[in-house]
């Protein structure tokens, strides 16, 4: 399995286990309701075609998450080594077991169980039990019962315990001659209204809105759920494993039913009916965006909001010695991650470049985690082996090889999300 997918997989299961982190000491009935309402919820997993997850499946992940340190690592799937004993009948039979019962809605669970083995689709060591068969049937019927939606207003108890983001079209700027569109991204805080990041871009991409968010990370700290559209610069990989290396819940609007974005949908219409009417004609990026942090500080900020009774400033620093600060080389948490195997002359392709490995890694399968490409730093099973450098073919050919020998960690142990010095 590769090493993106076993970092979606890691960063769902962050988002399924998030409920039962926040309190380290629920009450036996708090907890029982939160797995209750886990277990019957349908899911979109990754890499698999069910939709529901067993309680102690649930379990077993807050169990590996805690025993390995609250790194989102101890989440990564791990390789089988399950060969010869019995295993979960396949997505195929489980098809089939679906099919013939919603074609033969009499038939008994055995009668069915028999029939599917009759057929002759089970594969391997595959076994069917009419009792693992029965709770299947069971756990797939309560996800086919549709349920109402409770919809209601509400606000979180504390600043950041929620964040909600969004990004809208802004005014055109005047950039290397010519009128462009900019896009807003915006960070509200949900209990207090602050804007904890914000700022104004030429592209409505996934560099921007990190951007913004880097920003608002290290001024204010680090929010316990970021609820954000479902648009394709919030979808990146690399914000998802930040978000759970951060033990930050990213969590995402239903498509076209933005629910739960009220508050950030708000501040938007203000921002159109109070602040872009008032802009001159041509301004350019920088201009714009100086005019749009003195409207967020000093007018924003310090007007007592109609909802709250405070201004936004007051509301948020009554928490601020609750809150989490965001740690040092923030945007290494967002790294882009590749896996490459390193070629005998100890050379790795990456985007077109070629870069020198360590001595001692030829041969091996490597993790590369980059934003710039100027900043590649190497892991060998989740160890730093430190930065490496962009082949320079005229020093290698005045320069000897040396004889592969066992290359040298530049970090010992940690997470993966950390590493070497440049």
């Amino acid at each position: 399995m590769k090493q993106e997918e076993k970092e979606k997989i890691a960063v769902f299961r962050f988002g399924v286990i998030f409920p039962l982190l926040e309190e380290r000491h629920l009450a036996w009935g708090d907890k029982e309701k939160i797995l209750s309402e886990l277990s019957e919820k349908q899911w979109e997993i990754p890499g698999s075609s069910r939709t529901f997850l067993s309680r102690a499946t649930i379990l077993n992940w807050v169990k590996r998450y805690r025993d390995g340190g609250e790194r989102v690592e101890a989440l990564f799937p791990r390789d089988r080594n399950d060969c010869g004993r019995r295993r979960s009948f396949s997505d195929e039979t489980a098809a089939r077991l679906l099919r013939l019962r919603e074609e033969h809605p009499d038939y008994t669970v055995k009668k069915i169980v028999d029939h599917v083995k009759k057929e002759g689709i089970l594969m391997g060591s595959e076994e069917l039990k009419n009792s693992t068969v029965y709770r299947f049937f069971k756990e797939h019927k309560k996800q086919q019962l549709s349920k109402q939606e409770d919809l209601r207003k509400f606000e979180v108890e504390l600043a950041n315990d929620l964040w909600q983001s969004d990004a809208m079209h802004g005014p055109k700027v005047r950039h290397k001659g010519k009128l462009v569109k900019t896009y807003l991204f915006a960070i509200i805080d949900d209990k207090s209204r602050l804007i904890t990041g914000s700022r104004c871009y030429l592209n409505e991409s996934t560099e921007s809105f990190l951007d913004c968010l880097w920003e608002a990370l290290l001024r204010r700290g680090l929010p316990r759920i970021l609820y954000t559209d479902n648009g394709s610069s919030f979808r990146s990989h690399r914000l998802q494993i930040g978000c759970a290396s951060l033990q930050i819940s990213l969590r995402y609007a239903k498509p076209y039913r933005p629910v739960g974005k009220g508050k950030i949908e708000r501040f938007n219409r203000t921002v159109r009916t109070q602040f872009l009417p008032d802009l001159p004609q041509e301004l350019t990026l920088d201009e714009l965006n100086t005019r749009w942090n003195e409207y967020v500080n000093d007018i924003y900020h310090q007007r007592v909001h109609g909802s709250t009774g405070q201004t936004p400033l007051n509301r948020f620093l009554d928490d601020v010695h609750l809150l989490r600060g965001a740690p040092e080389k923030l945007p290494d948490y967002f790294r882009l991650s590749q896996e490459r195997t390193v070629a005998k002359d100890r050379t790795i392709r990456l985007e077109g470049r070629i870069f020198e490995a360590p001595v001692g890694l030829a041969g091996k399968r490597v993790i590369l985690r980059y934003e710039q490409l100027d900043r590649v730093e190497i892991y060998f099973q989740n160890i730093s082996y430190g930065f490496i450098q962009e082949v320079n073919r005229q020093v290698n050919s005045r320069t000897g090889r040396l004889q592969p020998t066992q290359a040298t960690p530049a970090v010992h142990s940690g997470s993966l999300f950390t590493g070497g010095e440049r």
